[in-house]
């Protein structure tokens, strides 16, 4: 959870944005540029084997050069060629060293570089240290931070070791023009004095100057900033701004709140013009065996009802809490808790839950060992959708799971193992306990002129305690104990046909399976709970039960088969296609009418993908009524284009008979763009449209983006269509600019 310089998490003592008290055209002074030599390269001639001269002139000073001599009556010690002076961690070269005993000082002159220990880089062109090297200054001062961040001065004066006082400085993590080094970057700091902080890691400003492509754009009489080696520390973040008809106009006030090296807060007013005020806070812990993060925030707004306020205040929030930790090598545990004081609240108030239509608290312990699998969990759901009702909502507490699959036995046939415990609460509706085991005998088997084989045996067995399950005939409710014992054999063939070509290899494969198991199986006293989202597909055809959970069995005989064919170029480049049905002896009226699994003959599925290169991917997915040329779901998808202009199109519909019948037909159509524009800029436009009778478009944006290594220009419009409750269409302009080390300007509107 460390903050990194780039982040705008960094605090600011005085943030630009709020401080442009001046615009003007002031010029100070020549343009002092920085040398662009690499913390590496430094580097490379601090660890640079050599056959020089060595003396030890002090208790704590190790000089070596190519030329070295001393004068005994003044004891001054002269080095010349080459000459590095390793002291306590630093590391200084230069082309003439003098050293004085009696002062204890160093006069250094000619490329003057210094190495500090933590990897920072000084140059200049002479200088003069006394007091072990913690006083003295250096002319032509330029300084290399580890980040390749610049700062440099006429000429710098260093006090105790760690306070470096520069006049007329500049400070730029920007780097140089290649072509011109001479040009200004393009932002920097122009100041009067600077002084920077080792200790305390932090530069200060004095009649600071900020600058566009050397122009000056904004003044302030002081300002300072961590240093580039600081992660994270205690501070106002940059504010930030939006306005709409909403909130009227909003100002953000971030405080970052350091509590120690593993731990921080983050507190954020949020003051509004049209609506009360709002606080939010962000915590944060990193443990050596996990992490804990949680977020809050609570306010006091005007009573509404739908769009319309109706007087009074109510208190409003919302807090979400997650937590993960490793036990040991073996087990782990999770948690979570989401909690909003309204349905709307989250969204209106722009504070995303992962999943913002239902609110998931869980706590979850699970271990994995070898080819075993444990886990206990409690749930609990929160729905916010209009039409949701809490008291329908489950408390599922608790829910436990084992899994196990066996080494290889003989012939190369292994043994699975499941099972399942699950109680379900109410405060209206069906309660349900249950307890379900699975057992599986599997052999797959490769014959020797290629065939592929694979026999299974499975037996499932689950026992119910149920209240309130309404009956068969639909007319009342039933209680008690059930169960079900559901045995299943099943053989699978395929067989790969390969044939190479000149530049490509093509691939045909039939797919046969034979399921056989008892009709039935799905008592009306057995309630649904996990197996209510059947999406039938290419992708669960040949499953042994379709079904999504345990509370539905896929009984019956049936007979499953499919084609694969492929074209594969040498070179890359294939095209896939696929085709599949089941039939069965007697249909199957435990599935949804609109499933495509209820008749004898299902409905057809397959797909289609063609991805000749890499500037094309196209897939569509279908099925099929096999009755007639109805399409119960369409699905496509293309990308196109180079990784520096790439477009994509998605395209869904789904046939009211296909889905539950809550809904009528579903069509949406989704496209984007991305669009490198060269090196530094970036655009992306997208939408989203329902194509229905009654649809229109429900969400577009378009965005632009500049980032470069010391700034980021990022600016979106979003336009969203989606209405709910006191929630309504809206138009939002945002904007960010973030400077390296010092942070970010946001803004909206």
């Amino acid at each position: 959870m460390t903050q990194t310089n780039e982040q705008p998490t960094r605090p600011v003592t005085l943030m630009l944005a709020q401080t442009l008290l001046v615009c003007a055209a002031f010029v100070m002074g020549p343009i002092i540029q920085i040398d662009a030599t690499s913390n590496a390269g430094a580097a490379q001639a601090q660890a640079q084997a050599t056959k020089q001269k060595s003396i030890k002139i002090a208790p704590y000073v190790i000089l070596r050069a190519d030329e070295i001599s001393f004068n005994d009556k003044s004891k001054i010690a002269t080095a010349r060629g080459k000459v590095e002076i390793s002291h306590k961690g630093r590391f200084l070269r230069a082309d003439t060293v003098t050293y004085e005993e009696k002062t204890d000082t160093f006069s250094v002159i000619g490329n003057v570089t210094m190495v500090e220990p933590n990897g920072d880089v000084i140059f200049g062109e002479r200088s003069q240290f006394t007091n072990q090297f913690k006083d003295g200054f250096i002319e032509g001062f330029r300084m290399l931070f580890t980040d390749n961040t610049r700062l440099a001065a006429p000429g710098g004066q260093r006090t105790g070791g760690v306070i470096t006082r520069l006049r007329n400085a500049i400070f730029s993590p920007c780097n140089l023009c290649e072509k011109d080094p001479s040009r200004a970057p393009l932002w920097r700091i122009r100041s009067v004095r600077v002084i920077h902080d080792g200790e305390a890691k932090n530069i200060s400003y004095k009649d600071a100057y900020f600058e566009f492509f050397g122009v000056p754009v904004a003044y302030t009489p002081y300002f300072s900033h961590p240093d580039p080696n600081v992660k994270r520390r205690s501070g106002f973040l940059t504010p930030s701004y939006s306005e709409n008809t909403d909130f009227g106009f909003s100002v953000r006030l971030p405080y970052f709140w350091a509590l120690s090296e593993q731990e921080d807060v983050t507190l954020t007013p949020i003051l509004n013009t049209n609506e009360a005020s709002v606080l939010h806070a962000e915590y944060r812990r990193s443990f050596t065996n996990g992490e804990l993060s949680v977020d809050t925030s609570i306010t006091n707004p005007e009573r509404r009802e739908g769009e319309t306020k109706i007087g009074g205040n109510e208190i409003r929030g919302h807090v979400l809490l997650d937590g993960k930790f490793s036990i040991n090598p073996t087990w782990r545990t999770n948690f979570q808790y989401q909690r909003t004081s309204d349905d709307t609240y989250l969204r209106r108030y722009s504070f995303h839950a992962p999943d913002n239509q239902t609110l998931t608290s869980s706590a979850n312990i699970e271990g994995f060992q070898g080819h075993k699998y444990v886990q206990l969990s409690g749930y609990h759901f929160h729905g916010l959708r209009e039409t949701d009702n809490p008291d329908e909502a489950p408390l599922v507490m608790p829910f436990g799971q084992y899994s196990f699959v066996s080494e290889s036995k003989a012939a190369g046939s292994y043994i699975t193992a499941d099972a399942s415990m699950l109680a379900m609460h109410r405060d209206d509706g069906v309660d349900s306990r249950r307890l379900s085991l699975k057992g599986g005998w599997h052999l797959p088997y490769t014959a020797p002129g290629g065939d592929i084989y694979e026999m299974s045996a499975l037996l499932q067995s689950d026992i119910y305690s149920v209240s309130d399950v309404t009956n068969e005939s639909g007319t009342g409710t039933q209680d008690g104990f059930t169960g079900r014992v559901q045995p299943q054999l099943s053989f699978k063939w395929r067989y790969p046909f390969v044939r190479k070509e000149k530049a490509s290899s093509q691939l045909l494969e039939p797919i046969v399976s034979l399921i056989v198991s008892p009709n039935g199986g799905n008592p009306s006293k057995i309630p649904n709970e996990d197996s209510q989202d059947i999406e039938f597909d290419d992708t669960n055809l040949f499953s042994a039960n379709r079904y999504t959970g345990v509370d539905r069995v896929d009984g019956g005989q049936r007979l499953v088969y499919g084609l694969n064919w492929g074209l594969y170029g040498d070179k890359g480049g294939s095209i896939e296609a696929f085709l599949g049905q089941s039939l069965r002896l007697r249909s199957a009226t435990n599935f949804a009418s609109g499933s495509g699994l209820r008749d004898k003959k299902s409905d057809l599925v397959g797909k289609l993908r063609i991805n000749p290169n890499s500037y094309l991917d196209f897939l569509y997915r279908f099925r099929i009524d096999p009755d007639g040329p109805t399409a119960n779901r369409n699905e496509f998808a293309v990308s196109a284009g180079p990784s520096r202009f790439r477009a994509s199109l998605n395209y869904i519909f789904i046939s009211e008979e296909a889905g539950t019948g809550e809904f009528g037909d579903r069509e949406e159509i989704t496209g984007t763009l991305n669009a490198e524009i060269d090196k530094f800029w970036q655009a992306r436009a997208y939408i989203r449209k329902d194509l229905t009778d009654n649809g229109g478009l429900i969400s577009e944006s378009l965005g632009l983006r500049y980032a470069d290594e010391c700034f980021i220009f990022d600016a979106t419009f979003t336009r969203s269509f989606t209405q709910d409750r006191d929630l309504k269409p809206i138009d939002t302009l945002l904007f960010m600019l973030t400077f390296k080390h010092l942070g970010a300007v946001r803004g909206a509107g």
